[in-house]
Protein backbone atom coordinates (compact mmCIF):
# COMPACT_ATOMS: atom_id res chain seq x y z
CA UNK A 1 0.00 0.00 0.00
CA UNK A 2 1.48 3.60 -0.97
CA UNK A 3 2.51 5.45 1.83
CA UNK A 4 -0.16 8.17 2.15
CA UNK A 5 0.39 9.17 4.96
CA UNK A 6 4.08 10.40 4.35
CA UNK A 7 2.15 11.61 0.99
CA UNK A 8 -0.19 13.92 2.48
CA UNK A 9 2.13 15.75 4.74
CA UNK A 10 4.50 16.09 2.40
CA UNK A 11 1.85 18.31 0.14
CA UNK A 12 0.50 19.88 3.70
CA UNK A 13 4.11 21.12 4.79
CA UNK A 14 4.90 22.36 1.04
CA UNK A 15 1.61 24.43 0.47
CA UNK A 16 -0.13 25.42 3.93
CA UNK A 17 1.73 27.76 5.97
CA UNK A 18 -0.62 30.38 7.73
CA UNK A 19 -0.43 30.61 11.03
CA UNK A 20 -1.87 27.39 13.41
CA UNK A 21 -0.82 25.25 10.37
CA UNK A 22 1.57 23.29 12.37
CA UNK A 23 -0.60 22.73 15.17
CA UNK A 24 -3.64 21.40 12.98
CA UNK A 25 -1.20 18.71 11.77
CA UNK A 26 -0.41 18.17 15.12
CA UNK A 27 -3.92 17.70 15.93
CA UNK A 28 -4.58 15.74 13.08
CA UNK A 29 -1.55 12.81 13.55
CA UNK A 30 -3.37 12.66 17.17
CA UNK A 31 -6.57 11.52 15.76
CA UNK A 32 -7.20 8.56 13.35
CA UNK A 33 -6.92 10.40 10.11
CA UNK A 34 -4.49 8.67 8.55
CA UNK A 35 -5.82 5.02 9.22
CA UNK A 36 -9.82 6.00 8.99
CA UNK A 37 -11.63 4.96 5.86
CA UNK A 38 -13.30 7.28 3.57
CA UNK A 39 -16.60 5.91 3.99
CA UNK A 40 -18.27 2.38 5.61
CA UNK A 41 -18.97 0.79 2.66
CA UNK A 42 -18.32 2.82 -0.90
CA UNK A 43 -15.17 4.59 -1.65
CA UNK A 44 -12.29 4.61 0.88
CA UNK A 45 -13.98 2.12 2.53
CA UNK A 46 -10.79 0.38 3.69
CA UNK A 47 -7.70 1.05 6.14
CA UNK A 48 -6.37 4.35 5.55
CA UNK A 49 -8.68 5.25 2.91
CA UNK A 50 -9.81 9.05 4.15
CA UNK A 51 -6.05 9.99 3.79
CA UNK A 52 -6.47 8.70 0.28
CA UNK A 53 -9.23 10.24 -0.61
CA UNK A 54 -7.99 13.41 0.34
CA UNK A 55 -4.89 13.55 -1.58
CA UNK A 56 -6.62 12.14 -4.63
CA UNK A 57 -9.33 15.45 -4.54
CA UNK A 58 -6.52 17.57 -4.11
CA UNK A 59 -5.03 16.05 -7.06
CA UNK A 60 -8.07 16.03 -8.92
CA UNK A 61 -7.99 20.26 -8.19
CA UNK A 62 -4.46 21.11 -9.30
CA UNK A 63 -4.66 18.60 -12.14
CA UNK A 64 -8.33 20.06 -13.86
CA UNK A 65 -8.81 23.32 -12.58
CA UNK A 66 -5.75 25.01 -10.90
CA UNK A 67 -3.82 28.05 -13.09
CA UNK A 68 -0.67 29.86 -12.61
CA UNK A 69 -0.80 32.98 -10.38
CA UNK A 70 -4.06 31.49 -8.28
CA UNK A 71 -3.62 30.72 -4.75
CA UNK A 72 -2.01 27.07 -4.38
CA UNK A 73 -2.27 26.99 -0.37
CA UNK A 74 -6.39 27.47 -1.05
CA UNK A 75 -6.58 23.99 -3.04
CA UNK A 76 -3.98 22.43 -0.38
CA UNK A 77 -6.75 23.10 2.22
CA UNK A 78 -9.58 22.37 0.39
CA UNK A 79 -8.27 19.55 -0.80
CA UNK A 80 -6.78 17.80 2.03
CA UNK A 81 -9.14 18.90 4.65
CA UNK A 82 -12.51 19.16 3.50
CA UNK A 83 -13.28 15.50 4.66
CA UNK A 84 -11.73 16.73 8.40
CA UNK A 85 -15.05 16.24 9.61
CA UNK A 86 -14.28 12.30 9.38
CA UNK A 87 -11.71 12.02 11.67
CA UNK A 88 -13.13 10.05 14.78
CA UNK A 89 -15.87 9.28 13.38
CA UNK A 90 -15.67 5.50 12.72
CA UNK A 91 -15.11 2.21 14.45
CA UNK A 92 -14.56 -1.29 13.37
CA UNK A 93 -17.51 -3.52 14.41
CA UNK A 94 -18.50 -6.94 13.89
CA UNK A 95 -21.49 -8.87 12.08
CA UNK A 96 -22.08 -12.86 11.22
CA UNK A 97 -22.20 -13.42 7.40
CA UNK A 98 -22.67 -16.90 6.34
CA UNK A 99 -19.99 -18.56 4.04
CA UNK A 100 -21.74 -19.38 1.04
CA UNK A 101 -18.91 -22.20 0.50
CA UNK A 102 -19.29 -23.58 3.79
CA UNK A 103 -22.21 -22.91 5.08
CA UNK A 104 -21.16 -21.73 8.12
CA UNK A 105 -21.43 -18.38 10.45
CA UNK A 106 -18.54 -16.25 10.33
CA UNK A 107 -17.81 -13.00 12.56
CA UNK A 108 -16.42 -10.46 9.37
CA UNK A 109 -15.25 -6.75 9.83
CA UNK A 110 -17.25 -3.88 8.84
CA UNK A 111 -16.89 -0.42 9.73
CA UNK A 112 -20.04 1.80 11.29
CA UNK A 113 -19.93 5.42 12.43
CA UNK A 114 -19.45 6.59 15.85
CA UNK A 115 -19.43 10.57 15.53
CA UNK A 116 -18.14 11.79 18.78
CA UNK A 117 -19.22 15.20 17.44
CA UNK A 118 -22.16 15.47 15.53
CA UNK A 119 -21.98 18.85 13.76
CA UNK A 120 -23.05 18.14 9.92
CA UNK A 121 -20.55 17.11 7.27
CA UNK A 122 -19.06 20.12 5.45
CA UNK A 123 -19.73 23.02 8.35
CA UNK A 124 -17.71 20.48 10.87
CA UNK A 125 -14.34 20.02 9.20
CA UNK A 126 -14.77 24.03 9.27
CA UNK A 127 -15.38 23.90 12.87
CA UNK A 128 -12.63 21.64 13.08
CA UNK A 129 -9.84 23.55 11.09
CA UNK A 130 -10.97 27.22 12.79
CA UNK A 131 -10.00 25.53 15.82
CA UNK A 132 -6.08 26.16 14.59
CA UNK A 133 -6.40 28.88 11.81
CA UNK A 134 -8.30 31.14 9.95
CA UNK A 135 -10.35 30.17 6.78
CA UNK A 136 -10.44 32.55 4.16
CA UNK A 137 -14.49 32.84 3.07
CA UNK A 138 -13.86 31.20 -0.18
CA UNK A 139 -12.11 28.03 1.54
CA UNK A 140 -14.56 28.00 4.31
CA UNK A 141 -17.71 27.97 1.83
CA UNK A 142 -15.95 25.38 -0.83
CA UNK A 143 -15.30 23.11 2.31
CA UNK A 144 -18.93 23.78 3.26
CA UNK A 145 -20.82 22.89 0.25
CA UNK A 146 -18.64 20.22 -1.18
CA UNK A 147 -21.09 17.68 -0.50
CA UNK A 148 -23.11 19.71 -3.43
CA UNK A 149 -26.61 17.76 -3.89
CA UNK A 150 -25.85 15.14 -1.38
CA UNK A 151 -25.52 17.11 1.46
CA UNK A 152 -28.66 17.08 3.75
CA UNK A 153 -29.19 20.88 4.14
CA UNK A 154 -29.73 20.52 0.33
CA UNK A 155 -32.22 18.07 0.28
CA UNK A 156 -34.22 19.70 2.92
CA UNK A 157 -34.92 22.46 0.77
CA UNK A 158 -32.08 24.77 0.97
CA UNK A 159 -30.57 27.46 -1.96
CA UNK A 160 -27.70 28.28 -0.28
CA UNK A 161 -25.80 26.03 -2.09
CA UNK A 162 -26.78 27.47 -5.50
CA UNK A 163 -25.64 30.65 -4.22
CA UNK A 164 -22.80 29.55 -2.46
CA UNK A 165 -21.75 28.23 -6.36
CA UNK A 166 -22.61 31.56 -8.37
CA UNK A 167 -20.48 33.32 -5.54
CA UNK A 168 -17.58 31.28 -5.17
CA UNK A 169 -16.16 29.33 -8.18
CA UNK A 170 -13.85 27.70 -5.86
CA UNK A 171 -16.70 25.64 -4.19
CA UNK A 172 -17.91 24.48 -7.73
CA UNK A 173 -14.22 23.65 -8.15
CA UNK A 174 -14.09 21.08 -4.92
CA UNK A 175 -17.38 20.09 -5.38
CA UNK A 176 -16.32 18.17 -8.87
CA UNK A 177 -12.98 17.57 -7.66
CA UNK A 178 -14.68 15.31 -4.86
CA UNK A 179 -16.61 14.04 -7.55
CA UNK A 180 -14.19 12.83 -9.64
CA UNK A 181 -11.72 11.78 -6.97
CA UNK A 182 -14.90 9.34 -5.34
CA UNK A 183 -16.61 8.02 -8.50
CA UNK A 184 -13.86 7.77 -11.29
CA UNK A 185 -10.39 7.04 -9.34
CA UNK A 186 -11.12 5.28 -6.35
CA UNK A 187 -13.51 2.74 -7.61
CA UNK A 188 -12.60 -0.75 -6.12
CA UNK A 189 -11.28 0.44 -3.19
CA UNK A 190 -13.88 -1.00 -0.84
CA UNK A 191 -12.90 -3.47 0.80
CA UNK A 192 -16.59 -3.96 2.40
CA UNK A 193 -18.30 -3.76 -0.88
CA UNK A 194 -15.49 -6.55 -2.08
CA UNK A 195 -16.29 -9.00 0.73
CA UNK A 196 -13.43 -8.56 2.44
CA UNK A 197 -14.18 -6.27 5.84
CA UNK A 198 -12.08 -3.45 6.86
CA UNK A 199 -8.24 -3.59 7.88
CA UNK A 200 -7.82 -4.04 11.31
Amino acid sequence: MEDYRKQFIEIYTANITRPGADRLLTWLESTDFFTAPASTRFHGACQCGLVMHSINVYRALMQHFFTEGENAESYAICGLLHDLCKANFYKVSTRNVKNDETGQWEKVPFYQVADQLPYGHGEKSVYLIEHFMRLKTAEAIAIRWHMGGFDDAVRGGSFAVSDAYNSYPLAVKLHIADLTATYLMEQGTSQVENGHGPKK
